[in-house]
């Protein structure tokens, strides 16, 4: 009898010390690793968790060539996210073997409003299959192979086709790359210039750069939010 009580009473406090052990799991707060694993999660879904005007602000900011702060305008966001209708097709294949999830693009016009700039962002299930896919680009300033150029009928942008591009940049951060496609607006073919006027261009990167800021920068995670899962 002495020995089942104590055997009763052994199993109480083993039951007793797993019911607070789970109880104290359930209630406390996210580890420094869960918050980490939940801000990395939130930065990759940016692409398609955020709203485009998001991704892609109406104006961006960049440094003018005669000195001060001047803005670059949205002039239309694509509705499309394929991979291999975005850029060119020597890049596909290098793409899909990365794991592109997806590419969002937007075209822009500088505050002159003589040059366009389209701005392409690559999606990569993360930062190592980004840099992949970075190493595809030229780095050069070359626009091929790039971020095929988005056009919009009835716009300053109607004329903005692949064979306008005259400039090119590629950027890399966490799990996107961001890709940007510049031509001035009157249509004039690359080849047709008897020299390239890289100054003209040189705002493009810097506006590609807020983009990619804006989505790889992580955020500290507010556990109560909808958009997050620690």
């Amino acid at each position: 009898m002495v020995a089942a009580s104590a055997l009763t009473l052994v199993c109480a406090v083993a039951a007793g010390v797993a019911a607070s052990a789970a109880a104290a799991e359930f209630t406390r707060g996210p580890s420094p690793a869960e918050l980490h694993a939940a801000s990395r999660r939130e930065v990759a879904e940016r692409w398609r968790s955020w709203p485009a005007g998001r991704v892609f602000p109406a104006t961006l900011l960049y440094s003018a060539e005669q000195g001060g702060v001047e803005r670059a305008s949205r002039i239309g966001i694509s509705p499309r996210t394929d991979c291999a209708e975005a850029v060119d097709p020597e890049a596909v294949a290098a793409l899909r073997a990365a794991g592109c999830l997806g590419v969002l693009r937007a075209t822009y016009i500088d505050a002159l409003r003589g040059v366009l700039v389209t701005v392409g962002v690559v999606a990569l299930p993360d930062e190592r299959a980004a840099a992949r896919a970075k190493a595809v680009f030229p780095e050069s300033g070359d626009p091929v192979p790039g971020v095929r150029p988005l056009a919009f009928h009835g716009t300053v942008a109607d004329r903005f086709s692949p064979s306008v591009r005259q400039a090119g940049s590629v950027r890399q951060s966490g799990p996107y790359v961001v890709l940007t496609a510049a031509g001035q607006v009157d249509g004039r073919p690359a080849r047709a210039l008897a020299e390239r006027r890289t100054s003209i261009f040189a705002f493009a990167p810097e506006i590609s750069e807020s983009v990619l800021a804006g989505l790889s920068t992580p955020r500290l995670p507010d556990c109560a939010a909808r958009e997050w899962a620690c």
